[in-house]
């Protein structure tokens, strides 16, 4: 099994994708926010993991708690947060922590000490023009002095199976010689979204010649997942609701993926929220955006506030408030409501076992901050290739360590 180390690992969905991609364990996972860590820990019991701020930890108290050293990590992977990224300086290399670094400098430093055959660093779409693209060729010098060859593309979520036009940057570095591989697009959507002027840039499942001509996908690759298909098998409750049972079999594949694991068919996170009358008429006039509102029954919002999702489509990118209308376009393509988280879940590719710890309002930012599990295994894939090269190994942590909190 090939280990994996998740920076700023959030819920875990992002390592979550690379366990269901087989041959990965994750060994480590680190990140700030105590309800984040709480549900990796519920979905990774066997990793060693930290709550705390990843400048405070000494990477040589990993490697001492974990039993890993350099070189006995495979993968490492992770998102830092885009704040800080002006700041970034020329990598320092120094087994030594300091409080000054960036988010991004830790990301670097953990690569530096235990030397992953592969990294994976992802990120909003925004990093690629950040400064002009500066800041995205600062991070490929950085990990290049560091030993890495390097390259990044646009993904979009959809594109792999999940029901949602989420665009990331994804970055791949290899140990100088490897071979980098992003995985090939299995699913075509001609919906859109953010993209990128340099198209060499993105994968996509089609391309456009200098006419605007598009040639269509291959006849292997699928159409892309719709909100429908995603969640058309939950029960069809109404505002303020609640359904703890399933009250139909899967209708395809993927709502099948999703729930094949569930026991005693246990439903859960399926609570809609219970809106107000004024809200309840404003969601019946709702459309593709706040324009189909009749004036004056709103008096502000972004053009994509009090706005229905399309049921033949894959879902836009969900937020951390897409249980209310007023906040984005996260309205039911049926139904007169927001989605519930559970629905919210299915939309990000979360299995209907994966479990979610804190209140409501917590699982809701939870499901809103996640990559797509995927999303996530669509890149194991890629990575499982890229380590074909590197004899594999079997690997062990020496003793389960006790998990370390930390309080600011």
């Amino acid at each position: 099994m090939y280990t994996v180390m998740d920076l700023f690992c959030g819920t875990g969905g992002f390592s979550k994708g690379f366990e269901n991609a087989g041959e990965f364990r994750v060994v480590y996972g680190i990140d700030i926010l105590p309800i984040a860590i709480k549900t990796f820990r519920a979905n990774h019991p066997t990793a060693y993991s930290i709550c705390g701020d990843i400048r405070e930890i000494r990477r040589s108290q990993i490697a001492e708690a974990t039993g890993l050293k350099s070189g006995d990590v495979d993968v490492i992977i992770g998102g830092p947060p885009c704040q800080g990224f002006s700041s970034i300086r020329p990598f320092r290399s120094s087994a030594e922590d300091d409080p000054r670094n960036t988010l991004f400098e830790e990301f670097a430093s953990y690569v530096n000490y235990f030397r992953p055959k592969v990294l994976v660093f992802e990120n909003v779409v925004g990093l690629a023009t950040y400064h002009n693209g500066d800041t995205i060729s600062t991070i490929m010098h950085t990990f290049d002095s560091l030993g890495y060859d390097c390259d990044w593309r646009i993904l979009n979520a959809a594109n792999y199976g999940v029901p949602q036009k989420r665009e990331r940057l994804i970055l791949l570095g290899v140990q100088r010689g490897g071979n980098i591989r992003f995985p090939d697009v299995t699913h075509y959507t001609s919906t859109n979204t953010i993209g990128f002027h340099d198209h060499s840039r993105m994968m996509r499942s089609y391309t456009t010649d200098l006419l605007g001509n598009t040639d269509l996908p291959p006849k292997l690759i699928l159409p892309a997942v719709t909100v429908r298909q995603a969640i058309d098998d939950l029960p069809p409750i109404k505002s303020g609701e609640t359904a703890t049972c399933y009250s139909s079999k899967p209708h395809n594949k993927y709502q099948l993926d999703r729930k094949k694991d569930v026991p005693d068919n246990n439903l859960t996170l399926h609570s809609a929220t219970k809106h107000s009358p004024k809200m309840l008429e404003i969601i019946r006039y709702s459309g593709d955006n706040i324009n189909c509102i009749p004036k004056g029954l709103v008096t502000s919002g972004f053009s994509s506030s009090y706005s229905r999702l399309r049921g033949d489509e894959p879902a836009v990118t969900l937020t951390v408030n897409f249980v209310h209308p007023a906040s984005n376009k996260c309205i039911h393509p049926d139904l007169d409501r927001a989605l519930t988280p559970r629905e919210g879940a299915r939309l990000q590719s979360f299995d209907d076992d994966f479990i979610f710890m804190g209140n409501r309002t917590q699982v809701v930012k939870q499901i809103g901050n996640a990559v797509p599990p995927l999303l996530g295994k669509a890149i194991a894939k890629s990575v499982l290739e890229a380590l074909k090269d590197c004899v594999p190994k079997e690997k062990s942590i020496t003793h389960t360590p006790e998990q370390l909190t930390l309080s600011f």
